[in-house]
């Protein structure tokens, strides 16, 4: 009698689809990003919005959960040692696929899309925004149809880099076959409409305005995702984001949501939805131009020049530690952040190993020191109290994104460096066109026409290898990689570079902390960044909405595939 009443319940459940997950039951799901996305390649790309919106359709190997642990994607389990996956000399690590994985047009995913997909990145007139993560690569191979061995030319202690997290996913061959080297930026399809292994599958696309994505017929999970159709839509700014999911319930989740804490705190009142942070790489920072910014250089302007094009007065280290000294960055914290910000003195603020305490001073304002500081180095005051020297006025021009957190934050830091000679003139651009990477652009973050400029990043996953390399010479951002390098300071350092190279070669947790400290150091005490704020990530999403792990290591869609509606 009691198999015959689970037998029933099994049928009904079927018919009525009662307690069984389906695919597409939960619906439409509305995605708020006030930062439209631009395209769908993250290769092309290293803003947040863009990586964020290709990840509903692209996947990588492995990614990175919310403790920063990592986790098989598209790969059977992660290679290690003891598994045999990782050679024991380091030199190199083998893939093994998942069985049955098919792209959404139906076709089986293969090694020889992972071997595709390095080619495509490390072809140096492709532009690609992730070609860090495909250093000291030698080759990469298909051992058989679900294998993959990628061997370096040095041993990597940290070898999960590429095809690791949102920043370097696996693209198909067959669509992608004919976007090699500088055909790459003209692929507009292929950019646009990927084809993916991913739980969505791009219907509709209007840059810089609205995705709209259809569930994946051929998604490998029979009962996901839940939602049948995602619009993923762009404009506005944070507050009205944070309004359209706490307040009026327009959108189900709402991402990055730099607004003043007392007024994110009203929204959430209203009880329709919940603010969700967590603390993970990301810095507030400001990024200082080593190069001469004149337009008047015209094709010169803000290019390295093998260092001979160096800007007219932040070149001089003691200039840029003035700039620092001068800012309170707990002023920043309560003003801005409230309790989603940290004041901070480091560019790697976590994992807890590998924080530095040597910079921890400049959590102190000092006005008086400053000033010292520029009367030292010659830089004196005219008669309008602006300092000057051999011709050279101390104007910044001081850029970063549309936002009010961060105009209220250009505010503030304009009043504190006028306090000690620095004029300062602000400057915002709309967040869609400043983190875009359209190459013809004067107002991208990559160019940087200006002399300051501020906005967020940080490391991808907890070992910050790949992202301290970020500043290393071959990473200059200047016109023969489009702007896309993710040195922007145009900063060079031979000795910085040769501890990054040490640090390839380093094994063992507290040894790589060690040296990962020493360059985060270095960065910060030559102020080639000024770090100010160790933001935790601040996103709402409504209450019915289930399933959501904000990720501080990775994308913030990293699970969407497991969201669903209550």
């Amino acid at each position: 009698m009691k198999i015959k009443l689970l037998l029933a319940a099994f049928v009904l459940g079927t018919l009525f689809n009662f307690g069984f997950a389906q695919r597409g039951e939960s619906g439409e799901l509305n995605i708020l990003y006030w930062q439209a996305v631009s395209l769908l390649n993250p290769y092309l790309s290293g803003g947040t919005k863009d990586l964020d919106g290709a990840s509903l359709v692209l996947e990588p190997l492995a990614s990175f959960d919310p403790d920063g642990a990592l986790v098989a994607k598209l790969a059977a389990e992660i290679p290690t040692v003891d598994n045999g996956g990782v050679s024991e000399d380091l030199m190199s690590i083998t893939w093994k696929l998942k069985e049955g994985v098919l792209w959404s047009d139906g076709t089986p995913l293969t090694a020889d899309d992972v071997v595709f997909t390095g080619q495509y990145c490390m072809d140096p007139d492709a532009g690609c925004n992730s070609s860090d993560r495909f250093n000291d690569i030698s080759n990469i191979e298909a051992v058989d149809a679900t294998t993959v061995k990628i061997s370096f030319s040095k041993p990597k202690p940290f070898p999960y880099q590429a095809f690791v997290s949102s920043l370097s996913p696996v693209l198909q061959k067959a669509q992608f076959a004919t976007c090699l080297g500088p055909a790459a930026q003209t692929c507009t399809d292929e950019n646009f409409y990927p084809i993916g292994t991913g739980p969505y599958v791009p219907v509709d696309f209007r840059p810089n305005d609205v995705v709209v994505f259809e569930a994946n017929s051929n998604y490998r999970d029979p009962a996901k995702p839940a939602f049948s159709r995602v619009t993923f839509k762009g404009g506005g700014d944070a507050a009205s984001a944070a309004r359209a999911v706490l307040e009026t319930g327009e959108a189900d989740y709402a991402w990055n949501l730099q607004v003043e804490p007392e007024i994110l705190n009203g929204m959430a009142a209203a009880g329709k939805g919940v603010v969700v942070s967590a603390f993970g790489p990301n810095v507030e920072r400001i990024l200082v131009n080593q190069t001469n910014d004149d337009p008047s250089l015209g094709d010169n302007r803000s290019l390295y020049m093998d260092g001979n094009n160096p800007h007219p007065f932040l070149s001089d280290p003691k200039v840029r530690e003035a700039l620092s000294l001068a800012i309170d960055r707990q002023i920043l914290v309560d003003v801005g952040y409230g309790a989603a910000g940290q004041a901070t003195c480091n560019l790697v603020p976590g994992p807890t190993d590998f924080v530095s305490s040597a910079n921890d001073s400049c959590l102190t304002q000092d006005i008086e020191k400053a000033n010292q500081l520029l009367d030292e180095a010659g830089w004196a005051r005219g008669s309008d109290g602006i300092r000057a020297k051999d011709g050279v006025r101390m104007s910044i021009l001081y850029q970063t994104s549309t936002n009010s957190v961060r105009q209220g934050t250009q505010a503030l830091i304009k009043q504190m460096w006028e306090e000690i000679g620095v004029e300062t003139e602000l400057r915002n651009v709309d967040a869609g066109v400043f983190f875009g990477g359209d190459p013809a652009s004067p107002d991208t973050y990559g160019k940087f026409f200006t002399d300051v400029e501020m906005f967020t990043n940080g490391a991808s996953g907890t070992d910050p290898e790949n992202y301290l390399a970020g500043w290393t010479c071959d990473q200059i951002a200047d016109v023969s990689n489009d702007w896309l390098g993710n040195n922007i300071d145009r900063w060079c350092s031979p000795e910085y570079d040769a501890m990054i190279a040490e640090l390839a070669t380093t094994a063992g947790l507290e040894a790589r902390a060690e040296l990962s400290k020493k360059l985060n150091d270095m960065l910060v005490q030559n102020y080639v960044e000024i770090p100010l704020v160790h933001r935790g990530g601040v996103s709402a999403h409504i209450n019915s909405l289930q399933n959501v792990h904000i990720n501080p290591w990775d994308t913030e869609m990293w699970n969407i595939a497991d969201w669903t509606r209550n």
